[in-house]
């Protein structure tokens, strides 16, 4: 299995280096992180929204080694908020955030992370719009939990991330599945130890199916974040039986995989929201991308071939 290969390969600096300095990287990197500032990001939300469709942005960035730096991604998402009020798409528009990017993993990370996306979450509020916290590997989720509950008490429509190749899932499943909460459901995209997940495909596209169940059978929003045909056919099966109307679930997808099936479940009046991040730092993100899916893997490396 290459999976486990490139996520070792996403915490590595010497193919940090190799892969960023090839000189095809970048036109492959801009399939699935189509700009580098804020500013580049705007034609992208104005034609995305503009087609039917709605947004979670993510500054990429998680390899956070001092508060500075954490301050400094505290700041780029408050520019976010601001441009997206100038624009007018606060409801359209939403945030998601990686807590490592705010700290957690410095001294006193749990205290710093929270006080750094406090004002990113308040900020999200007073324009109409929300953030997400994103789940990462294992070790960090107590500390988001607490984190996403503590929010919650001020801001209740703040939305937290779920993997479903993790045994611990079905439990927080259950817990999360309350009357206005929003949880995004994903099957995983971190290298994990068999003693705390699933390795097999198999196993996790059941566990995601049964974890989906308690969400859809639950009083809050489940979002739906899979490109996997079957599992969206599920997923809209597991709906109609919960008895849910279109605006009671959504479904999410990267930026720059499946494009046209954003589109289709647009228009049969389904929400789809398209995960869309930017920014500089954007290894880790772009080879958690390649892990995730053969397919990506299989274009990245035909684009190196086949570059002059």
């Amino acid at each position: 299995m290459l999976g486990p290969v490139i996520l070792a390969a996403s915490r590595s600096d010497r193919m940090r280096r190799l892969i960023s300095a090839a000189p095809v990287t970048k036109q492959v990197v801009d399939r699935f992180i189509p700009g580098e500032s804020v500013a580049d990001i705007v034609p992208i939300i104005e034609e995305l929204t503009g087609r039917g469709l709605e947004l979670t942005m993510d500054v990429v960035g998680e390899d956070i080694t001092t508060p500075e730096q954490a301050t400094a991604a505290r700041d780029a998402y408050l520019e976010l908020v601001e441009r997206l009020k100038d624009l007018g798409l606060g409801e359209r528009v939403e945030m998601s955030v990686k807590l490592s990017m705010f700290g957690q993993a410095l001294p006193g990370g749990h205290e710093l992370a929270l006080a750094n996306v406090r004002p990113v979450v308040e900020a999200a509020a007073a324009i109409g719009t929300t953030v997400t916290l994103d789940a990462e590997d294992h070790t960090t989720l107590d500390s988001m939990f607490t984190i996403h509950d503590e929010l919650r008490k001020d801001f209740p429509q703040t939305g937290c991330v779920i993997q479903a190749y993790l045994f611990r899932t079905e439990a927080d499943a259950r817990r999360l599945a309350a009357a206005g909460s929003r949880v995004r459901l994903v099957k995983g995209a971190y290298k994990e130890p068999a003693e705390v997940a699933y390795q097999q495909k198999h196993e996790i596209d059941k566990a995601y199916v049964r974890v989906l169940r308690t969400l859809m059978e639950g009083e809050g929003y489940p979002m739906v974040g899979s490109h996997d045909p079957r599992l969206i056919s599920i997923a809209q099966e597991l709906a109609r039986r919960a008895g849910r109307k279109p605006d009671e679930y959504e479904f999410q997808m990267l930026y720059g995989i499946r494009s046209d099936e954003h589109l289709r479940l647009a228009a049969e009046g389904h929400r789809m929201r398209v995960y869309t991040a930017y920014g500089t730092d954007w290894y880790g993100y772009f080879m958690r991308r390649l892990a995730e899916k053969p397919a990506n893997l299989r274009f990245f490396l035909r684009s190196m071939i086949t570059h002059d």
